[in-house]
């Protein structure tokens, strides 16, 4: 498994309650683009249509692999369909009407020769939340420090 982009500020602003694996639809350049690694998830998160059931993940950015092999119409920041199970789609459903929840994009990455996205049903941190993680993360860092230094 090799994650290709990854939502380092997900971890940081929510609190993930429950992860889900998903599919994505993508046009054939789009694929060498993101094993190339240059997908941008900041921002995103998935939409779920409920007339034709689905889910979308809105607002992820994918560059041209080539920019003058590509259509002309081609959209980088369009919405991508994930493929979901009607199962974990309902689930989905009743999750983000719970007041507090959203869903977002956690990792994109490769199982075996598919590319995968990681999303998380999160629930927003508040400030002093945000405080007590990065005290944490400073402290763990001193104490790496500490013993390196022996």
């Amino acid at each position: 498994m090799q994650i290709l982009a990854e939502n380092k500020k997900a971890l940081f602003n929510y609190t993930i309650l429950k992860k889900f694996q998903a599919g994505i639809v993508l046009n054939g350049f789009e694929v060498k683009s993101i094993k190339g690694k240059k997908m941008s998830l900041l921002g995103s998160f998935v939409y779920i249509q409920q007339s034709p059931l689905g889910a979308f993940l809105v607002g992820s950015h994918v560059p041209a692999y080539q920019p003058a092999n590509t259509p002309k119409d081609y959209n980088p920041d369009r919405s991508r369909k994930l493929l979901l199970n009607k199962k974990e789609l309902r689930e989905l459903i009743g999750k983000s009407k719970e007041k507090g929840l959203t869903i977002i994009p956690l990792q994109v990455y490769t199982d075996r020769s598919k590319i995968k996205v990681a999303i998380g049903v999160a629930k927003g941190k508040r400030k002093t939340d945000k405080r007590e993680t990065i005290k944490k993360r400073d402290t763990q860092r001193e104490i790496e420090r500490a013993k390196k230094r022996g």
